[in-house]
């Protein structure tokens, strides 16, 4: 078991995993949920949610977050642990950003369906910039 090298996190978070992300709140435990995210090498960490939504109201008070991704099949067993403090919260996500997101995450036509859900939701895009990596690689 070995921490990831720098390079090596950095590519394996700009992979597709569907990330956690844990966000601090004074009345309990950290909210913990699956989110949808992108980051390039060198870039913010960047997730969309929409502004009605417990992990944003939170996101808005906390203005940091952690974001953890992983694979799970062994012997290849890796995970990247990030956190920072938000540094831009876009109240209106660009129709090219959201389309970039659900073509991470879907084949084209099932992004185009899921994109017609959100044609008449404001969805916010919030960036991360990571200031504290953790990571393990067991493979």
């Amino acid at each position: 078991m070995a921490a990831m090298s720098a390079e090596a996190r950095e590519r394996f978070l700009a992979e597709k995993h569907v990330g956690v992300i844990s966000i601090a709140r004074s009345e309990g435990p950290p909210l913990a949920v699956p989110v949808w995210y992108q980051y390039q090498p060198g870039g913010d960490v960047i997730v969309q949610t929409g502004p009605e939504s417990v992990k944003y109201r939170l996101l808005e008070k906390a203005r940091a977050f952690s974001l953890t991704v992983q694979t799970e099949t062994p012997p290849g067993y890796k995970y990247v642990s990030v956190s920072g403090p938000v540094t831009e919260i876009e109240q209106e996500t660009s129709p090219e950003d959201l389309r970039a997101m659900a073509y991470r995450y879907f084949s084209k036509a099932d992004a185009d369906e899921y994109l017609k859900t959100l044609e008449n939701e404001r969805v916010v895009q919030l960036h991360m910039r990571p200031d504290r990596w953790y990571s393990t690689d067991f493979s």
